[in-house]
């Protein structure tokens, strides 16, 4: 192939990967697999490679995040992104409907209502049809230039059909089920968790390192163009054009005749919006007519042409009736507030995290206090702020403890860390909590050995750390309460069936600090053995794709350590298995993510999720427009419901087996 071959075949894989691109992130209707659009993908990064002047920077390959940024540039806005007015009640709203038709002299108005995203407002600006530069809202005027942070989202196109200059702009936000798993994993890393979806979405797009906000599942919905000598009539025009263009746009707009039409829809959502996968905090209302717009204009800070009708949050008040302090399995110490019940957003709360103690200490929060707690989604419920009019003087301080609640040992806050610790590596609540993360379906899958089980072999001295569990025999397990000879032989046995789990999942059962399931596949995938690991630094580890320099360290710092290499070893003396057991050859399921649903009656969850990464693919827990298929088993969630909303396969456990056995 000769250069102006290779610039032609460039331009052809761009256009195909962008309209394949578009009707997967955008239109949630893939035309071709995961597999084809790999190969189109690779294809265009080998010849880019191969031929570099040719390399764009709307380029689909330029997604996936460049160099960090020092800091951010500025950004002034030719159009100012101005907020919104609130109408905290119906009676501001009919205020609101009475201005608009005094100010056009109209008996009725029709209006556009949409959900009010609760992300982050940016700009995106096009010339002639290329992507050039985007920006957050900021102070309305100026805003800070997060381009290339906005070009790893996979729904923003980065060239358009027509070769126009426009600027659309839009909320960028975080799905609910991505944010709840993004917290999971910051957890099992040992990371501190997101407070809500939001916060997530904001410190995501204000990373300076573009590959880390890569890594985040953010999406977008555009809300509105400005195209130079725009002909359109109503704002509706102006979202059907940009949705043609290939923004993505909500799929809940309605256009209504009148404020009746308004007040029915915003009672609509305000039960339908705990049924959505992001977040929206209420209704924004606006004149449909451009004109109508113009002649109602706007103050410095508003338009007078559209209002956001707020929702209460979903928060609810109630008393925190102690405070107690829980140790994890790496000895950081987590104050929790035990409330009064409340019921809240369709569940009943008794606990709420406190995060740590400068968080207590920031909300003045005491014991007996009346509190607002609030819960978005599935999101674990925290303490928002002090009623403090309500207080008696009966409330009481709450001191972190100087010793550890479970060991009595020394507890440290190193410098510049909001986490408090127990550094007593003996501390039984930290060794039970090890042993119980290593007995995990998602680690080693012990069955029969529970929290419950965990807690008596260590209170009565029977082990003391994961390689015991692989001595035990029936005669310990018959001196405990509780325990027959059938229940002490089914431990025996699950321990037993346990030895020849992958060693991906040995890694992840190890505890290591900020390696959770997804790092310990990818280390896991470099390195066939842990005994490759013994010997490992940071910088060969950082080399792996989707490794950082945090996880690297902690991993580093893991294997250095005597003890831990002499825990494996006597793991491998118990016949565990610490080399890849993941057979050689065709792996039909690469590029494929699989979720299950319901219950599975010819074999356990983890045991087909283990099938699947034998078998090259990816199993996840929650399903988006990325899934290609939902293994239903019998009863199936919600997981199956937004399957078919969204389009994606579904199979049921007979028909994964037959897909296995081709």
């Amino acid at each position: 192939m000769n250069k102006l071959q290779a610039e032609k075949e460039i331009r052809r894989l761009r256009k195909e990967i962008e309209q394949n691109s578009h009707l997967y992130y955008v239109l949630d209707n893939p035309r071709i697999s995961d597999a084809e659009y790999d190969s189109l993908f690779n294809a265009l990064k080998n010849l880019e490679k191969e031929y570099p002047d040719f390399v764009t920077e709307d380029s689909p390959t330029q997604r996936v995040g460049g160099t960090p940024l020092v800091a951010f540039g500025s950004v002034n806005h030719k159009v100012p992104l101005l907020s919104l007015d609130n109408a905290m009640d119906e009676e501001e709203l009919l205020d609101f409907d009475k201005r608009v038709r005094d100010g056009l002299v109209k008996d009725q108005v029709e209006y556009v209502c949409e959900l009010k995203i609760d992300g982050l407002a940016v700009t995106l600006s096009y010339k002639k049809g290329k992507f050039v530069q985007g920006a957050t809202r900021g102070d309305g005027q100026h805003g800070e230039d997060i381009t290339q942070n906005l070009k790893t989202i996979n729904n923003i196109p980065l060239t358009l059909d027509e070769p126009i200059d426009i600027e659309v702009r839009g909320e960028v936000y975080l799905p609910y089920d991505d944010f709840i798993k993004l917290n999971e994993e910051r957890d099992a890393n040992d990371e501190s968790k997101f407070a809500n979806p939001r916060n997530a979405a904001a410190g995501s797009l204000r990373q300076l390192d573009s590959k880390v906000t890569a890594a985040r599942p953010l999406d977008i919905f555009c809300y509105y163009a400005i195209i130079p000598h725009s002909k359109f009539k109503t704002h509706y025009e102006n979202l059907e054009y940009i949705k043609k263009l290939g923004f993505k746009i909500n799929p809940n707009i309605k256009i209504c005749e009148g404020i009746g039409d308004v007040q029915k829809y915003i009672k609509h959502w305000d039960k339908a919006r705990e049924k959505l996968n992001y977040e929206i905090d209420g209704i924004v209302v606006k004149v449909n007519n451009l004109a109508n717009q113009e002649s109602l204009a706007a103050t410095s800070r508003a338009p007078r042409w559209a209002i956001a009708f707020k929702y209460p949050p979903m928060q609810a008040e109630t008393i925190i009736e102690d405070i107690h302090v829980q140790v994890g399995r790496t000895g950081a110490i987590t104050p929790v507030a035990y409330l009064k019940s409340v019921y809240l957003a369709g569940v009943t709360v008794k606990r709420a995290t406190l995060h740590n103690e400068d968080e207590i200490r920031r909300k003045e929060i005491k014991i007996g206090d009346h509190v607002i707690v609030q819960r978005a989604g599935e999101v674990i419920p925290e303490v928002v702020k002090v009623v403090k009019s309500k207080r008696s003087g009966r409330e009481k301080e709450f001191r972190m403890p100087k010793k550890c609640p479970v060991c009595h040992g020394e507890l440290y806050r190193p410098e510049g860390e909001a986490v408090t610790r127990c550094i007593n590596a003996s501390c039984p609540m930290q060794i039970k909590e090890r042993i119980r993360h290593f007995t995990t379906r998602e680690a080693m899958d012990i069955e029969h050995v529970g929290p419950a089980v965990v807690e008596q072999l260590v209170d009565n001295h029977i082990i003391k750390d994961v390689a015991d569990l692989y001595s035990l025999e029936k005669a310990d397990l018959l001196k405990l309460e509780r325990f027959a000879e059938k229940s002490a032989q089914n431990v025996i046995d699950s321990i037993h069936k346990s030895k020849n789990r992958s060693h991906d999942r040995l890694l992840y059962a190890l505890g290591i600090r900020m390696i959770g399931r997804h790092v310990a596949s990818l280390i896991a995938r470099n390195y066939s053995s842990l005994e490759d690991l013994f010997d490992i630094k940071e910088a060969d580890l950082q080399k792996i794709d989707g490794i950082g320099p945090k996880v690297a360290q902690s991993a580093e710092h893991f294997f250095s350590q005597k003890e831990n290499r002499r825990l494996i070893e006597r793991l491998k003396d118990a016949g565990v298995s610490i080399k890849s057991n993941v057979p050689k050859g065709p792996q039909p399921f690469k590029g494929k993510t699989f979720v299950f649903t319901g219950g599975l009656e010819t074999m356990t969850r983890p045991d087909a999720e283990e099938l699947v990464r034998k078998l090259g693919g990816h199993p996840s827990s929650s399903v988006s427009q990325n899934t290609d298929y939902v293994i239903a088993g019998k009863d199936p969630g919600s997981k199956y419901d937004k399957a078919k909303r969204l389009g994606v396969k579904i199979l049921s456990e007979k028909e994964f087996g037959e897909l296995v056995k081709s």
